[in-house]
């Protein structure tokens, strides 16, 4: 499967690459340009293409390969606040609340994969509950980063909670359901990380990602 997988996401490569340098050109054409409802669409293509490279690259990382397409050094605090920030901005989000405690503002690597991965628990609890607001927390104990993503949707249904993070493991009833949290979980598994989720108490679901902050970390 990973081989497959890490094939298309190749071929997908050079049609994706091509679509983008298109719209990039359209968007400096003059009949383009001057429409504002033109324009806004091309806008909105751009932002899904970006979106469709991300799950490109997160493909290719869940198949064993390197870091991700384009490796970038950042921050701790700038890779999790940006991330939040295009999220807000690319979803139909009623309400996102984000806090991060005594997180260390460290130096680390930030790819696709990464972004990907944070970005399919974000969609998914999104889908749970569309109109209801989401909750991300960020936060650091004994050299591990913690992220926590609490929805207020129905939950996870019992067998999906043994199933968890498995492909095709998924309530939504369409084809392909349950490949984002299984890429996702690979990522997190190949950074030396997990995933885990609970039904919380009173409601809705909690998706926890932890991570050691060594394999964020550049090398030394």
């Amino acid at each position: 499967m990973g081989l497959l997988a890490s094939g298309a996401a190749h071929e997908l490569g050079t049609p994706l690459a091509t679509l983008s340098v298109i719209l990039g050109d359209w968007a400096r054409m003059a009949p383009f340009a001057g429409e504002p409802e033109l324009r806004a669409e091309i806008e909105e293509m751009q932002l899904q293409l970006q979106r469709c490279k991300s799950i490109v690259g997160g493909i290719l990382m869940s198949a064993g390969e390197a870091r991700g397409d384009a490796p970038l050094h950042t921050t701790l605090h700038r890779f999790l606040d940006g991330l939040v920030e295009e999220w807000r901005t690319t979803r139909p989000v009623a309400r996102l609340e984000y806090r991060r405690d005594g997180v260390p503002d460290l130096p680390i690597i930030s790819d696709s994969a990464l972004k990907q991965m944070i970005g399919n628990i974000l969609d998914n609890a999104l889908e749970a509950a569309p109109a209801a607001p989401l909750t991300l927390l960020a936060a650091c104990s004994d050299d591990t980063l913690s992220l926590r993503v609490l929805d207020e949707g129905p939950g996870f249904p019992p067998e999906m909670l043994v199933q968890f993070g498995k492909p095709y493991q998924s309530s939504k009833g369409r084809p392909g359901g349950g490949l984002g949290l299984f890429l996702s979980v690979n990522v997190a598994r190949t950074l030396g990380g997990r995933i885990v989720a609970r039904n919380r108490p009173f409601g809705g679901a909690e998706v926890v990602v932890t991570l050691p902050l060594a394999a964020l970390m550049p090398p030394e």
